[in-house]
């Protein structure tokens, strides 16, 4: 039997810093990582919307907080969208949370009732 020697005995590549730094999971360059694009596809919410109005650490400002809902980040963008125009007012979707600025819980359960997502208020 004959005995290869050189990097070819190796299985092919040994080191390369042509990709920069790669994923310890996928060993794809961390740019095209499918692991993390994984992990943020898989929805963290049960499908109940629950709605809350918060204050706590936003210097006395109130903030209508929309939870619980199983949607990817495109998705929920969408309907934080579509929420702050229901609304007139701004804020943001961060997190698999949608915060709209301002007390406007009768009219976000509304639009989400309407949307077909099952609604719960949550607080007080």
């Amino acid at each position: 039997m004959k005995r290869a020697n050189g990097l070819a005995s190796l299985g092919g590549l040994v080191y390369s810093t042509e990709h920069g730094r790669t994923c310890p999971d996928c060993r794809k360059p961390v740019a095209a990582c499918v692991c993390k694009a994984a992990a943020r596809a898989a929805p963290a919410g049960d499908g109940i919307a629950r709605i809350t109005r918060e204050t706590g650490g936003r210097n006395g400002k109130t903030v209508t907080v929309v939870r619980g809902l199983a949607l990817d980040e495109a998705a929920l963008a969408e309907l934080a969208r579509t929420l702050k125009a229901a609304c007139g007012s701004g804020g943001t979707a961060k997190d698999g949370v949608i915060e709209i600025q301002g007390d406007h819980r009768d009219t976000v359960v509304a639009r989400l009732e309407r949307a077909g997502f099952k609604v719960k208020r949550a607080g007080g």
